[in-house]
């Protein structure tokens, strides 16, 4: 049973290994791989490394110079970039240590010249030592780097072979299956062919036979049911269970319909093969199976996960049952018409595997193996046309029911067209005799397919993923606002950027994917990115793709455990310390500033940017920085000088020509002030250094409240000053120490004028508190009837003119 439950576990493991390997070009027996040469070990020494490179790289140049197989040329590729790698790393691994011993011999200097005083024995042999270890060094160094070229130089030499080849079977004619010619050599070859298939039927009957003995055959009994439960109710249970989990934890929009479309197309690609595994596993529970038969069945395992692949991701693209869950814009009428042509397309290259290894497994006749691929090309490319013309045909028929046909893309059209320019080349080519392109242009319209729509569902599925998580209004996305503090519009910038980058991460695998048949593969493309960059310089600065990434996600990394420990200190750690708020906003800020220059640092470390690299840079800036920084940093110079000496601090209420509010925020280059208005004024740092500052509350300062009360001459003073004085002991605010004080200050013709001070505990209370005393004192006085005095008034009298009889008149 554990056996039994080992051989379960293990299809699981090996699914997506299975489904990549089903690529003809990429499928190959084991018995290939175990005659590459063995690679270096890493735990070997540097010259045993060395040694052990050069001897595989010579057994690869020999190897290619006597074998020109598709086959070989792809092994020896791969082997020789692996070569390239373990090249490369020895060196990246040796430099480190050049660098160390040239430090060493510049701490102690050169020799002394002659007639200085002599150095001690003991430094001379350091010295000696340390420049046969640097020339040592040194010289492996150089040994390698021309290695990894020769390396280079063979894997182009090898893809330029296959290129040759390739392009030489692509434009081999046989006989046209038009002509009798081609019946003639495939029915004279008929017999042989028919002889070879027997024996192969044989084989597999043998092989079947031997699985079928009582001591297997329980275990082959149970894969088969549970083969056939897998692909039966296996699969619709699993879709059933997909749809419950994503109704329920899954928020509506469009990363459901997104993740559903991949879930149906992995519901139907598992479960399709992995009962293909199983049935192999029944066959060869002990290893009954033989060397050929084996490696047959492997090989068409791997077509079946790739046919399911490719029905399933059509299925779930089309989506007939569920159209709510369909991804592209597609109308009812085409994917009705299009419901059965992915089990087809799966299908029809089920039957390419299926045919492909029998033939290889019979050794059939070239007529035979013509013959096979030129009705595959026909298959393949006749389903292609049908789905297409049904397509087209469906927009027509909704255009006549006065349906308008949803809108496609240009890229959409451009695709389309191609797609029947294959089909018409296709057959033309098979019809014609070309049976090698019209087989080569057939396989590359199933794989550009299916590439297409890969990338189309998992560019979709980045897209809402990225959304769903970062989405200000979500619940993921007000965690991260609640956790690390950060704004709506970051969020949404993140998520952007992010997208953007998988995208184009993934049209690069996509691209390299689309290479396979030709010989390559997406690690070309990224190696001719990195060898593009790795010879890019600026100045002494060398751009590295894969040194900046790395420098960029320790900068992001950095500044997201910057913004924890900042909020960390801000809100949990200070508060609960003795220091005011504005110590604690200076410490915040001082080590924000601090931890955000390391960080810099660090990412620069990373990215191997020494300041030496940038010396030209700030060479060729200085005057221009010079005259445009000015200011910057004096004004940066200030705020650090601010947050050092702390004239001034967070909460203070300061006074300075045109300008008077409280301090809400230190910033390394500026200040920001509150005004009474509300609104908020931006003064640079270097203000308060260099002009007069009026601090009203520096030094916990207490605020003063003065009232001054004119009254008449004939007023009680006495009475008056006891009301003033109990008015202001009463008040709440005002503070015992200093004691409330009343005085008569001045006595003119027309009044006497009290004047009352008391103390309150902030400034910012005098001017409440003293509308608070204004009204009780004017409520006392004119309870204990006392006026306050009213300014005299001149009142003018009009007599008329002077006459002669006026009292006022001359000579009266």
């Amino acid at each position: 049973m554990p056996n039994f439950l080992r051989k379960l576990v293990t299809p699981c493991l090996l699914a997506g290994s299975l489904l990549f390997a089903a690529h003809p070009a990429l499928a190959q027996n084991a018995s290939d791989s175990s005659n590459a040469p063995a690679s270096a070990s890493s735990t070997q020494a540097p010259a045993q490394t060395l040694i052990a490179l050069s001897r595989q790289l010579d057994g690869l140049k020999t190897t290619f110079n006597s074998k020109s197989s598709d086959r070989s040329l792809k092994d020896l590729r791969n082997q020789a970039g692996e070569v390239q790698q373990q090249a490369d790393q020895l060196a990246q691994t040796l430099t480190p240590e050049l660098e160390n011993l040239q430090t060493r011999l510049s701490v102690l200097g050169p020799a002394p010249a002659p007639g200085a005083p002599p150095e001690t024995a003991a430094v001379s042999q350091q010295r000696r030592q340390l420049e046969r270890d640097k020339s040592r060094l040194d010289g492996q160094i150089k040994q390698v780097q021309l290695l990894s070229q020769d390396a280079v130089k063979l894997a182009t030499q090898i893809v330029e072979a296959h290129n040759e080849q390739f392009q030489a079977q692509l434009g081999s004619r046989a006989a046209s299956p038009l002509g009798l010619a081609f019946w003639r050599d495939l029915t004279n070859a008929f017999a042989d062919d028919m002889a070879r298939y027997g024996r192969v039927k044989e084989l597999l009957l043998e092989d079947a036979g031997i699985a079928w003995q009582p001591d297997t055959r329980q275990p082959l009994l149970l894969c088969l049911i549970g083969a056939l439960l897998l692909i039966v109710p296996g699969r619709a249970l699993a879709e059933r269970v997909a749809l419950t989990i994503a109704s329920r934890y899954l928020p509506e929009g469009h990363l459901r319909r997104s993740a559903m479309t991949a879930t149906f197309t992995l519901t139907v690609t598992l479960s399709i093969g992995l009962a293909a595994w199983l049935v192999y596993q029944g066959f060869n529970w002990n290893d009954t199976l033989g060397e050929e038969v084996e490696t047959f069945a492997l090989a068409l395992v791997r077509s079946v996960f790739f046919s399911a692949f490719v029905a399933g991701l059509g299925r779930a693209l089309l989506s007939v049952r569920h159209p709510s869950w369909r991804l592209p814009a597609l109308s009812k009428f085409t994917a009705r018409s299009l419901r059965w042509f992915p089990w087809l397309l799966g299908g029809a290259f089920l039957l390419l595997g299926l045919l492909e290894r029998l033939n290889a497994l019979a050794g059939a006749s070239l007529p035979a193996t013509v013959c096979t691929r030129a009705f595959l090309a026909l298959l393949i490319t006749g389903l292609a046309g049908v789905a297409l013309t049904r397509a087209k045909r469906a927009r027509t028929t909704q255009r006549e029911q006065g349906e308008k046909p949803p809108q496609h893309a240009l890229w959409v059209g451009m695709l389309f067209g191609l797609a029947m320019l294959g089909v018409l080349v296709a057959w033309l080519a098979v019809l014609t005799g070309y049976v090698a392109l019209g087989f080569f242009i057939s396989w590359q319209m199933l794989w550009i397919g299916m590439i297409v729509a890969s990338l189309y569902m998992l560019s979709h599925l980045q897209r809402d993923l990225f959304h769903t998580l970062l989405n200000p209004h979500g619940r993921s996305g007000h965690r991260l606002q609640a956790t690390f503090s950060i704004q709506p519009g970051t969020l949404e910038q993140a998520s952007t950027l992010l997208s953007a980058i998988t995208q184009i991460l993934l049209l690069l695998v996509s691209v390299g994917v689309l290479l396979v048949p030709f010989g390559g593969g997406p690690q070309d493309i990224f190696a001719h990115i990195g060898n593009v960059f790795s010879s890019l310089k600026v100045g002494q600065l060398t751009i590295k793709p894969g040194a900046i990434f790395s420098a960029v996600l320790v900068f992001a990394l950095g500044m997201v455990a910057v913004r924890v420990v900042r909020r960390w200190l801000a809100e949990q750690l200070l508060p609960k310390t003795t220091l005011d708020v504005g110590m604690q906003n200076s410490l915040v800020t001082l080590i924000n500033y601090v931890a955000v220059v390391i960080v810099v640092a660090l990412a620069l470390r990373t990215a191997d940017v020494s300041l030496e690299s940038l010396t030209w840079i700030a060479s060729a800036l200085s005057v221009g920085i010079g005259f445009g920084l000015q200011a910057i940093v004096q004004n940066f110079i200030s705020g650090l000088i601010l947050l050092a000496e702390r004239p001034v601090k967070v909460g203070d209420w300061v006074s300075m020509p045109g300008v008077e509010g409280d301090i809400r925020r230190i910033n390394v280059r500026a200040t920001e002030i509150q005004l009474s208005d509300r609104s908020t004024m931006i003064v640079p740092n270097s203000q308060f250094i260099t002009q007069n500052l009026r601090n009203v509350t520096h030094g916990n300062a207490l605020g003063r409240v003065k009232l001054s009360l004119p009254m008449p001459l004939d007023t009680d003073a006495a009475k008056m000053r006891q009301i003033m004085l109990e008015a202001l002991q009463a008040n709440e605010a005002t503070l015992d120490t200093p004691a409330p004080v009343v005085t008569l200050d001045d006595i003119t013709p027309a009044a006497m004028t009290f004047t009352g001070v008391a103390y309150v505990r902030s400034p910012r209370e005098a001017s409440a508190v003293k509308s608070a005393l204004l009204f009780d004192i004017l409520a006392r006085l004119a309870k204990a009837q006392l006026p306050l005095s009213t300014p005299q008034s001149m009142i003018v009298r009009n007599l008329g003119p002077l006459g002669e009889d006026s009292p006022a008149a001359p000579g009266q």
